[in-house]
């Protein structure tokens, strides 16, 4: 008892320790913070009638536009910092979410190979379960080898032993592999300097998706998009017909104009659907899906609920001339449908069919295309999808 309570013990204030870290680094949903006014007696007479000495901090981050990612560049290392701690936008490049390549990098030089990062992790992880597939193959080929010669021979076979998740453990490393490397000759020079290692340039940058984008500059004008053949900061229309016409190839063409199902269109639709309700919308191509929803963001838990987005045409009419080849447009197999809530069920996520709801060009003007007042005539239906276990819900 007294071995194991005080390593609960311990672990439990780790945990504590690392959540309320957590929590102070990302304590802000969004990009712009009001800080809180120091008090003063002019403050607290104002806040008697309701009023507040609080300003909005507003950050101002700056990208690039990249027409061939179809995505926005945050160069800037402290720009890209605000953006992921304060609401958990864009992707880093060379990372799995958070841009945090040049802190791996740095990790494993002054580990010296003692600990491994968590993309070493996952792939050890891999490593050993192919090997474990291959081991429990392995094992039962010879079991049905001894089988098939017990019963030939008329004896009884002997009892196989086939390897299981909860028992099977890897093969450590030959001998040879973990040796130490051959001591240095005698004859070199003791006093020679050892090279020292050239600092490491960040290279990594963070990744915006067009609809996080443009959630940023229209929403919230925190965020400054550049050209990126001018580097001149684009206008707010420019920055609208860019992220459409980046769907539309050429978008000269007169089949992409006055188009209310453009791909761009639809899918922010139901980005600011969900961020407006407060969720950390991520991408879900990872499980099949177009959007992950986070409760508050990846760092505190995993998505609960995996979004499907399928537009929804007013007019059928619309759909026949269509010029995009949207996903999910046409009636879906149930087998496709059994498919993707198989995958986000065994992940613990709760599938939604998100339906766009395209307008009608017959309704509505195509003239509204050139602002964002287009998007007021979208609107967004959820079904929620759940995959019927007998086992556990037979009440």
């Amino acid at each position: 008892m007294s071995l194991i309570g005080p390593s609960r013990k311990q672990g439990s204030q780790k945990s504590g320790a690392r959540r309320a870290e957590n929590n102070r680094i990302y304590a802000h949903p969004l990009p712009l913070v009001f800080p809180a006014p120091s008090p003063s007696t002019f403050g607290h007479l104002l806040g008697l009638f309701g009023l507040s000495t609080a300003r909005l901090e507003n950050p101002h981050c700056e990208g690039v536009f990249d027409p061939a990612t179809r995505s926005v560049w945050i160069v800037n290392e402290k720009d890209s910092t605000i953006l992921w701690r304060r609401g958990f936008f864009g992707k880093g490049d060379l990372s799995r979410s958070e841009p945090s390549w040049l802190a791996r990098q740095t990790n494993a030089r002054k580990a010296a190979g003692k600990y491994m990062t968590s993309e070493e992790v996952r792939e050890k992880r891999r490593a050993e379960r192919m090997q474990f597939k291959r081991d429990r193959a392995a094992a039962i080929a010879r079991a049905a080898a001894e089988a098939e010669a017990a019963f030939a021979e008329g004896r009884e076979a002997a009892p196989a032993i086939i390897p299981s998740g909860a028992t099977w453990k890897p093969t450590p490393a030959p001998a040879s592999e973990s040796l130490p490397p051959p001591p240095e000759d005698e004859d070199e020079d003791e006093d020679e300097e050892i090279p020292e290692e050239e600092p490491l340039e960040n290279v990594e940058h963070l990744q915006l998706t067009l609809q996080e984008a443009w959630f940023l500059v229209w929403n919230l004008d925190c965020l400054t998009v550049l050209d990126p053949y001018t580097n001149v900061p684009m206008s707010l229309q420019q920055i609208w017909r860019a992220f459409q016409d980046i769907h539309c190839v050429p978008p000269e063409l007169p089949i992409y104009a006055g188009r209310f199902d453009n791909p761009f269109l639809i899918h922010y639709a139901a980005y600011h659907y969900y961020r407006a309700l407060g969720w950390v919308v991520k991408g879900g191509i990872k499980f099949c899906v177009d959007y992950l929803l986070y409760k508050r963001g990846p760092v505190f838990h995993h998505a609960e609920f995996a979004v499907v987005v399928i537009p929804v045409y007013e007019d059928p009419a619309d759909k026949e001339s269509s010029p995009f080849n949207l996903p999910n447009a046409d009636t879906f197999s149930w087998t496709w449908l059994s498919t993707v809530n198989r995958v986000n069920s065994r992940v613990q996520k709760t599938l939604i069919l998100t339906y766009v709801t395209v307008p009608a060009q017959s309704r509505v003007s195509p003239d509204l295309l050139s602002s964002p007042a287009c998007l007021a005539h979208y609107s967004v239906r959820e079904v929620v999808l759940r995959r019927f276990i007998p086992a556990r819900m037979r009440d």
